[in-house]
């Protein structure tokens, strides 16, 4: 008896540690600098990109953030108000004062970058900036590269922003994407999607913001397409614990640029 006694205990010493090796680690949940960029002549958009493609994302990089997208609205063809958008990955909100604070004493970033960083009063490289911090999603904590095939200058990211009534009703929205399980859905249909998050500073709030990607425009219409009917996006957007939790929803189809990093 005490035989096999001392055998379930050594078993038990020999299985837990490894149960406790196995088990996953939580990932953090990171945030996100988006800077919008808002501008209307040919000349200022190639300033904006000399900027980012020969000094910003050169300087990040070399701070350790490797994964900075840079993206344009494919409505800018026709549109007077044109808009790109930089992603900026951070894993604290205190990084957005450290990252400026490096720009300012970088000079390689400085020199690289003085055609935008000295332009004059009356010929600026943009009308205006706007800049949106965002917290990841506790169900999706950290961005994911996009997995596509395409040139990039066919692909179709697609940025949607959810506003909600009241911060009660965005909490709302926020669990359905999580516990809720509209994030799996995503997932099990592959809209490659770079981001979830919650707007913790921005213009439009309460509000939410993610990111899906698609090879081209008829593969992000195909994807809706089987997201309307699938049943479980049926079942989850029929329940009456979500009803109403979005007032507006604003959609911008962007492209990378092809110096972006994803």
């Amino acid at each position: 008896m005490k035989t096999k006694t001392l055998l379930t205990i050594v078993m038990a010493l020999l299985i837990t540690p490894q149960l406790l090796w196995s088990k996953p680690k939580k990932e953090k949940q990171e945030f996100y600098q988006l800077t919008v960029y808002h501008y209307n002549t040919v000349s200022q958009e190639k300033i904006l990109d000399n900027y980012f493609q020969s000094a910003l994302i050169p300087a990040l990089h070399d701070m350790g953030i490797k994964s900075v997208g840079v993206f344009k609205s494919i409505a800018n063809d026709t549109s007077e108000n044109k808009t790109l958008y930089v992603f900026i990955p951070i894993k604290t909100l205190s990084m957005t004062d450290k990252i400026n604070g490096k720009l300012l004493k970088n000079e390689k970033f400085k020199l690289a970058g003085k055609e935008y960083l000295d332009v004059k009063y009356n010929s600026p490289a943009y009308m205006r900036m706007e800049t949106i911090l965002l917290k990841a999603f506790a169900f999706s904590p950290v961005m994911k590269l996009p997995k596509l095939a395409s040139p990039k200058n066919q692909r179709v990211y697609e940025l949607r922003s959810y506003e909600s009534a009241s911060e009660s009703l965005f909490r709302n929205k926020v669990h359905m994407f999580n516990e809720g399980g509209e994030i799996d859905i995503f997932t099990k249909l592959n809209f490659n999607a770079v981001f979830y998050s919650e707007v913790i500073a921005g213009s439009q709030m309460p509000n939410l913001m993610y990111m899906t990607t698609f090879e081209n425009k008829a593969d992000r219409d195909a994807h809706w397409a089987s997201f309307r009917i699938d049943p479980d996006w049926k079942d989850l957007s029929s329940r009456q614990e979500y009803k109403n939790n979005v007032s507006r929803s604003v959609i911008t189809f962007l492209r990378p640029a092809e110096y972006s990093d994803f």
